[in-house]
């Protein structure tokens, strides 16, 4: 290879890299179709909020949080992230 190759590939590894960590913020930030309007993803936060209340300890375990974790997540307001 030559050094010409070898930038591009570092660039395009930290090109990857990044839109990987982006992608993971987007998925947390907002575990929701993309097509939903304002009120339909309020609509969606405040139901899945409720049912994580719900969850079993061993419902937990398998989606890997804690309960505290749940507690906290569950008990935001609908309309924060």
């Amino acid at each position: 290879m030559n050094g010409l190759s070898d930038v591009r590939l570092t660039l395009r590894s930290q090109e990857l890299a990044a839109g990987q960590n982006h992608g993971t913020r987007e998925a947390l930030m907002r575990n929701a179709p993309s097509c939903l309007s304002r009120w339909d993803l309020f609509w969606h936060r405040l139901h899945t909020r409720k049912a994580l209340l719900n969850l079993t300890p061993e419902q937990l375990r398998d989606v890997g949080l804690s309960r505290e974790e749940a507690l906290a997540e569950g008990l935001k307001p609908f309309w924060r992230m």
